[in-house]
């Protein structure tokens, strides 16, 4: 049983008292910078302040056109900008919330040819050069901080948080990696800290003592040439001297190759890094990254780890997490799985966010839950992520829904996914999704295979296939030998692979099933986390400027190889904000891959493939095949001749480059507009 003593006892911090300890972080959701955007925004953030969030923080809004994050982003500089701020913060204060404004000048980052930086650096994960700001050019760049704050207030935010971390401006300038000047901007730490010194004082100046500043400070950059721990010591202790009100962690910068949020990140991971500058400071002080459940929130609580917690893809994911948490409703919140399809995958493509467990994230106007005009009852046939998605909203809406799933669980391809090492948070999904059919009453048939005549003898309103995949198996000779294993049969448990193994294909399951086979077991809890900051060579002792050491790479559990018959790298229909991690993964396994071949032949001692117009034999012990999928649409021919409405959803309606975001969403569309 959680105590909710601490985790939602307000907090005085001078200017305000938040009503609890979640703070719900900064996110780019990319809808202010669309038509009707802002409108949207006051909806979706105005939803999650009812519901209890102690504190909403906005996605990142420039002081000027150079700060930017594209030629388009989001600006607060002038007072024809601030009235469609105040749509937000007026959403918010009737929903009885607080709410602060992130302002984030991009420096190198931006994708603009407008970009500017301490030094002519260009960044890795940028185009464009940086100009070198001049000293008047600084000065006027702090001047534009201040103004952004102020034009903040008028707009009605209660603060503003102050983005110090992450690689952006400001962290250029701290960093030697990035600020090679010689003038009073560059050279030692004290003149490199003093542009966000001097910006939180002309913040204070433009809005006064009665207005919330947080400083999101970068305390683990994980990049070469990165601040030490001694100099963000410092600068934590002049941020406090400064009248700042709040510290929030900041883990990592952008063109980090290190994975710090997504869901191979253990939970809670970098929370010992605020517990470090919790014995420096007496600020109150924000955790960060890989928090998505309430026992996690109060597990930091109670270590006294930090003073506040900070969740973003949770709300998205479940925007009355608060709610759910204080009633003690854990098993009823629809967890942040961490994957980054939907959210940071669609903000680097300029696309509106999402989420992929929850597709009304961002789109709350757009897809409201209503009350159905008409109750049908409705059949589902099939309880993977799109069926069971489909019967909560269904249900939700009033419908009378029945659920049969052939085999004895529920969770279709998920059950699969669970078992990938980085992969468990899957478990939550079926977990919610469980409980809400149970929650909804909907009527739920395990190990119930229907068919035609069972549709001949009843009658439905609607029937929803949500029948998913099957393994398409290709046609190579040999393929029945018994060293053949098709990627369901390996992951559900049912076949072992030997030592030395072939994956057949290059797609998001080939390299699922290699994370898979080059694991004996996935560590869990503290281990998972020792584990995962040696595997990545992250400096706990913070001895190392940056926090990077030599990586520990455990020895794979096996000999890998991966083929695939199309040309070119592997990775490229992977996350933009996932793939590089699984590459590294794989590299650093010495996993072999080989692109480009035809398979020839499958006998008693491996394969035979065709490369550069030569046979290459490669001696295994297993063959997985990861070689795509089949919809399973028999049952939606055989009812073709059903007066009823007969819909096809999920895998079974496109099976090709299978996608959880695209079978969940389409389910929840399907839902309500029935």
């Amino acid at each position: 049983m959680l105590k909710f003593k601490k985790l939602f006892s307000p907090l005085d911090i001078g200017v305000a008292v938040l009503q609890n300890r979640f703070v719900m972080g900064s996110m780019h959701t990319n809808l202010e910078e669309i038509e009707g955007g802002f409108e949207r925004a006051a909806v979706y953030y105005a939803e999650r302040a009812k519901t209890g969030v102690g504190l909403i923080i906005t996605g990142g809004i420039s002081p000027n056109i150079q700060g930017c994050v594209g030629p388009h982003s989001a600006k607060l500089s002038n007072r024809e900008e601030v009235e469609k701020h105040r749509l937000i913060t007026a959403a918010v204060k009737e929903a009885d919330g607080k709410i602060c404004m992130q302002i984030l000048h991009s420096g190198r980052y931006g994708y603009h040819k407008d970009v500017v930086a301490p030094s002519p650096i260009q960044s890795p994960i940028s185009f464009f050069k940086p100009h070198e700001l001049t000293d008047e050019e600084v000065w006027k760049t702090i001047d534009d901080f201040g103004q952004c704050a102020r034009l903040a207030r008028e707009a009605g935010y209660d603060g503003v948080e102050i983005m110090g971390s992450e690689g952006y401006l400001i962290n250029q300038f701290l960093a030697e990696r990035t600020n090679k000047r010689q003038d009073d901007w560059g050279g030692s730490y004290e003149n490199r800290m003093k542009f966000p010194l001097e910006i939180i004082k002309e913040i204070k100046k433009q809005t006064g003592n009665d207005f919330i500043i947080i400083y999101r400070l970068s305390m683990l950059d994980l990049v070469e040439g990165g601040s030490s721990w001694e100099e963000i010591v410092k600068l934590a202790k002049e941020v406090e001297r400064s009248g700042v009100h709040i510290i929030n962690t900041g883990i990592g910068w952008h063109e980090a190759r290190i994975p710090t949020i997504a869901t191979t990140v253990p939970r809670m991971a970098y929370s010992w890094v605020t517990a470090q500058m919790k014995k420096e400071i007496s600020l109150p002080l924000i955790a960060v990254n890989r928090i998505n459940m309430p026992e996690v929130a109060e597990k930091i609580l109670e270590e006294n780890h930090a003073d506040l917690i900070s969740m973003a893809r949770p709300f998205l994911a479940d925007p009355e997490f608060v709610t759910k948490a204080k009633e003690g409703r854990d098993d009823l919140i629809n967890t942040c799985i961490a994957c980054n399809q939907a959210c940071l995958d669609h903000t680097f493509q300029l696309k509106v966010s999402s989420c992929l467990v929850n597709p009304r994230a961002c789109f709350e106007t757009i897809y409201p839950i209503k009350p159905a005009e008409k109750i049908k009852k409705i059949a589902v046939v099939g309880g993977g992520p799109a069926g069971l998605a489909f019967c909560v909203t269904a249900a939700q809406r009033g419908h009378e829904v029945v659920l049969f799933e052939a085999s004895d669980v529920l969770g279709g391809q998920f059950n699969l996914a669970k078992v990938i090492p980085g992969k468990e948070e899957y478990a939550e999904t079926i977990r919610y999704f469980s409980n809400m059919l149970k929650e909804l009453k909907v009527d739920v048939h395990l190990s119930t295979r229907v068919d035609k005549s069972f549709f001949d003898e009843n009658t439905f309103d609607t029937i929803v296939l949500a029948t998913g995949v099957h393994p398409r198996i290709p046609d190579i000779k040999g393929i029945e030998n018994n060293m053949v294993i098709r990627y369901d049969e390996l992951l559900s448990g049912h076949r072992i692979a030997g030592e030395k193994v072939a994956i057949l294909g290059g797609g998001g399951i080939g390299f699922d099933v290699a994370e898979y086979l080059l694991y004996e077991t996935s560590p869990q809890g503290e281990l998972h986390t020792q584990h995962y900051l040696s595997e990545w060579g992250i400096d706990k002792s913070l001895m190392v400027p940056g926090g990077l050491i030599t990586p520990k790479h455990v020895p794979p559990a096996r000999e890998v190889h991966m083929l695939k018959r199309s040309s070119g790298k592997y990775g490229s229909t992977l996350g933009k904000t996932t793939g590089w991690i699984k590459k590294i993964s794989l590299a650093n396994k010495k996993v072999n891959m080989i692109s480009g071949i035809e398979y020839k032949e499958i006998n008693d001692r491996g394969i035979v493939i065709v490369q550069n117009n030569e046979d290459v034999f490669l001696e295994v012990d297993s063959i997985i095949l990861c070689t795509g999928q089949i919809p399973e649409q028999k049952l939606f021919y055989d009812l073709k001749h059903l007066s009823e409405e007969v819909c096809m959803i999920g895998g079974a309606f496109e099976a090709n480059e299978l996608d959880a975001k695209v079978a969940i969403e389409q389910a929840f569309r399907l839902a309500i507009q029935m």
